[in-house]
């Protein structure tokens, strides 16, 4: 049985639209892996979702005035619209809050409290006389004892990135109602107990000699500062609810940390997926297939996530002793910063993914998160890079090379192609043929920025030949020499649009219909393949529509860089 792929991107929260570096930190390159493999001939699953449950959710609805249901219900359509947008081709993007997901996180906790992996303890937790509640984790803000910084969360600091109790906090208050009125008092919790199931963690993470410095690095780093129980339970009403049976008596509005069900949603989602598909059990091929080397399951997701699935949820997988399809590998990126600064929603700072697609088109985004993944370290956006990547890249060596093909051909051959010729000089064929392998070599290794940087060298070839033979000062001479040249380039556009369909589709797909050829065809042609695999005819109809790019001028980049500066929030 021939491998499959299984592709999954770090669920994004529900709490608002997500900013451009949560892009380019999971779903564009996750989708941009899976298209490639598609066009490689493999069996893909993608599947992602919103993450639904947990504070976040309950603070953004009580501050958007909703009841929380009905909030994530409308951001959940906002968030599936914005992807559309960009192309992100899910095979099923889902939610954590469906039925499935509360159905499976509750089978998981059962399996691991009857295998011994959940500790009942009483903990101290902060309660707001004024708020008449308990806070768990971001309803607590405070001081981070290790950075200093002043509105780090009950749960992590987003100042130096270190997972945190509310207990941690240096001068805490209550996010509901800025008291700093806060009491410490008992309340019951379950935690899993990692420490033992330690050593299985720990061998299975030495089985993956693959992953990526990044992955491994924070993955030791927790290991060796003690793996600890961790709190799987909260006090919040929106949420998975912990079964009564196993609750005292006097516990009320236990739900499952938000960290506890969301990475289940993989599996849930999926299930969900399967029942859309008409199989309800086909889930099972993909999470629990007879052989788990059928299945190669990549996860793509920013450096702040790779603890939870390098230690959390794979302990709560290895517990339930169940033969559950865990990770091969993880793709981890860095961060995406703006303007050497941080993307922040309330001070309007950034660009997000809403507003992007309304200034420019989605394949300028797309093109340029790419050039610029953060990969082995952050990589920083501002407008004037963003404007510099468009106009030099995509307009005036893409754009370029197909305006100036497509110009010739409308005056001299009425939009047919002149010749039936070879794929281009052999010099030309082969340079190409090494390009277009190195791209496929780069996106199979997941090397997304080097891969882009290699479609662009593919570009430029065509670039060079088109200006080196000079199609517009042969044709006045030689109109079947001027001809075969022009058919060269045409067939070097075929050649572009293959290379670019995982990486800017819209575009690709506008190269095909300029073509006239079948968008199946474009997208079932291995990227290797591209060069040899060639069938245009004499004579075959071209369409008189050119793909263009807009260029971004000086003045533009101005105008944004303030207007997304978050000094002129609106008041």
């Amino acid at each position: 049985m021939s491998q499959r792929y299984l592709v999954t991107s770090a669920l994004p929260y529900i709490n608002g639209v997500k900013h451009i570096g949560n892009l380019i930190g999971s779903m564009l390159p996750g989708d941009v892996y899976a298209r490639y493999l598609r066009q490689e001939g493999h069996e893909v699953l993608y599947v992602c979702g919103t993450d639904e449950h947990g504070t976040p959710a309950e603070l953004a609805a009580q501050e958007a005035a909703m009841p929380v249901e009905e909030y994530c219900a409308k951001m959940y359509d906002v968030q599936t619209r914005t992807y559309d947008g960009f192309g992100i081709q899910f095979d099923y993007f889902g939610r954590t809050s469906s039925p499935s997901n509360h159905e499976l996180t509750t089978m998981i906790f059962e399996h691991l409290y009857n295998n011994g992996f959940i500790e009942e303890k009483f903990i101290n937790q902060y309660y707001s006389p004024v708020d008449a509640r308990f806070l768990p984790d971001r309803y607590v803000e405070g001081t981070c004892p290790h950075c200093g910084y002043e509105k780090a969360r009950g749960d992590q600091c987003d100042g130096c990135g270190t997972l945190l109790d509310p207990e941690d906090l240096l001068n805490p208050y209550s996010v509901i109602s800025k008291s700093k009125d806060l009491v410490l008092k008992q309340t019951q919790h379950f935690f899993l107990n990692i420490p033992k199931l330690a050593p299985d963690v720990i061998a299975w993470i030495e089985q993956r000699q693959n992953w990526q410095d990044i992955v491994r690095g924070i993955a030791q780093k927790w290991i060796s500062e003690g793996l600890q129980s961790r709190c799987i339970t909260r006090d919040l009403k929106w949420g998975i609810k912990v079964p009564k049976r196993y609750q005292a008596s006097d516990a009320e509005d236990k739900v499952f940390y938000v960290w506890f069900d969301a990475p289940n949603g993989y599996v849930s989602i999926t299930m969900d997926w399967a029942i859309a598909s008409g199989d309800k059990d086909a889930w099972k091929r993909w999470w629990l297939p007879d052989n788990v080397d059928d299945v190669f399951y990549v996860e793509f997701m920013a450096k702040d996530n790779i603890p939870f699935h390098t230690i959390f949820w794979p302990a709560m997988l290895l517990g339930t002793k169940l033969p559950f399809k865990k990770v091969d590998d993880i793709k981890g990126f860095n961060w995406l910063t703006y303007d050497k600064g941080k993307f922040s929603t309330s001070q309007k700072r950034g660009v997000f993914t809403d507003k992007a697609l309304e200034l420019f088109p989605a394949d300028y985004w797309r093109y340029y998160l790419l050039a610029n993944c953060p990969e082995s370290s952050d990589s920083d956006f501002t407008f004037e890079s963003f404007a510099l990547t468009v106009n030099k890249d995509l307009a005036d060596i893409l754009g370029n090379f197909i305006n100036r093909t497509w110009v010739l051909l409308q005056k001299y051959f009425d939009m047919k192609l002149p010749a039936s010729v070879s794929p281009g000089p052999k010099e030309l064929q082969a340079k190409c043929e090494k390009i277009v392998q190195e791209i496929s070599t780069l996106l199979s290794a997941r090397k997304f920025r080097q891969a882009t940087a290699a479609l662009r060298s593919l570009w430029v070839t065509g670039n060079e030949y088109i200006t080196e033979n000079e199609p517009w000062s042969v044709l006045k001479k030689d109109t079947q020499a001027g001809g075969e040249i022009l058919s060269h380039c045409v067939h070097l556009m075929r050649v572009f649009a293959i290379a670019c369909a995982p990486f800017i589709p819209h575009t690709a797909k506008k190269i095909a219909d300029m073509l006239n050829l079948d968008w199946e065809d474009i997208t079932h042609t291995p990227i290797a393949k591209a060069v040899s695999f060639y069938r245009l005819k004499q004579g075959h109809v071209l369409r008189a529509e050119a793909v263009v790019f807009a260029k971004i001028d000086a003045a533009q980049v101005e105008a944004l860089t303030i207007q997304y500066d978050g000094n002129h929030a609106d008041s």
